[in-house]
C-alpha cells in the first residue's frame, strides 16, 4: 500500500499517491489518473508498479476531485487547466528525480486522458524518457505538445478497436509527430476491445488477456528504456 504525498509544483504544491518496491531502489514511474480521477483503481495500478520494481508515484490532477460519473468525469477532464497539469506532471519527475530511492531513468504511463498526458509528459520534461498511453483520445490542441522534445526518447501507444485502433487519426498524428522529432514509436491494437480494457474495476469493459498483453509490453518499455 502506498501513501499519499505532496510535492513542489513550479512554486505551488501538488500531491499524489506514492508507492515505493520493497526490494530496495528502482526506476520512477509516472502515474496518470483515466478522467474519473486519482481513483482506486489508478492507485492500485501504482501499486502493481511498486510490485514489479518501480517508484511509483500517480499525481491527483484534479486536486482530490473524483467521480464514478461519466457526465460528471467529462466535465472534470474538459475543465483541466493544462497549464496546472504541465506543471503537476513536470514536477511529479523532478519529485522522483530526487528521491534517493529511484535509480536510472522515469516513465510515465497514464489511461485515457491520462494515456494522452502520459504521451505528452515526454515533451515536458528532459527527464522523462519513455511513455506508454493506453487508448490516448484528447486532441493535441489541447496541450500544443513540443514534439521536438522527443528526441532519443520512446513511446508506446496501446489502442482498443472500439476506438479505431492503430488508425485512428490522434494516434497516428502523435506517431508521425514523434518519429519526425527523432523519437521512437510501437503501436499496438488489441482486437475486439472495448475503451478502458484495462481497467478491471470496470467489467463491462475490462479484457483481461489484452490487458495481461499490454502489462507485459509496458513493462518491457520501461524496463529496457529505464535501467
Amino acid at each position: 500500500m502506498g501513501t499519499i504525498v505532496h510535492y513542489p509544483s513550479n512554486g505551488g504544491t501538488s500531491e499524489g499517491y506514492l508507492a515505493v518496491p520493497d526490494g530496495g531502489p528502482g526506476p520512477g514511474v509516472i502515474v496518470i489518473q483515466e478522467y474519473w480521477g486519482l481513483v482506486p483503481h489508478i492507485r492500485a495500478v501504482a501499486d502493481r508498479f511498486a510490485q514489479a520494481g518501480f517508484v511509483a508515484l500517480a499525481p491527483d490532477l484534479y486536486h482530490g476531485v473524483q467521480t464514478t460519473e461519466p457526465d460528471e468525469a467529462g466535465k472534470l477532464i474538459m475543465g483541466l487547466a493544462m497549464d496546472q497539469a504541465a506543471r503537476d506532471i513536470a514536477g511529479a519527475a523532478e519529485f522522483l528525480a530526487a528521491r534517493d530511492d529511484v535509480r536510472g531513468g522515469i516513465g510515465t504511463v497514464g489511461f485515457c486522458a491520462g494515456g494522452s498526458l502520459a504521451l505528452w509528459s515526454a515533451t515536458l520534461s528532459d527527464k522523462i524518457v519513455a511513455t506508454a498511453g493506453f487508448y490516448p483520445f484528447l486532441p493535441w490542441e489541447r496541450m500544443r505538445p513540443e514534439w521536438s522534445n522527443y528526441a532519443g526518447k520512446a513511446a508506446v501507444i496501446h489502442c482498443d478497436e472500439e476506438d479505431g485502433g492503430a488508425g485512428a487519426e490522434g494516434v497516428q498524428a502523435a506517431k508521425r509527430a514523434i518519429e519526425a522529432a527523432g523519437g521512437e514509436v510501437t503501436i499496438y491494437d488489441y482486437p475486439s476491445t472495448h475503451h478502458a480494457f484495462f481497467n478491471d474495476d470496470r467489467p463491462e469493459v475490462y479484457n483481461p488477456e489484452a490487458s495481461a498483453s499490454a502489462w507485459a509490453r509496458t513493462l518491457e518499455l520501461l524496463r529496457s528504456r529505464l535501467g
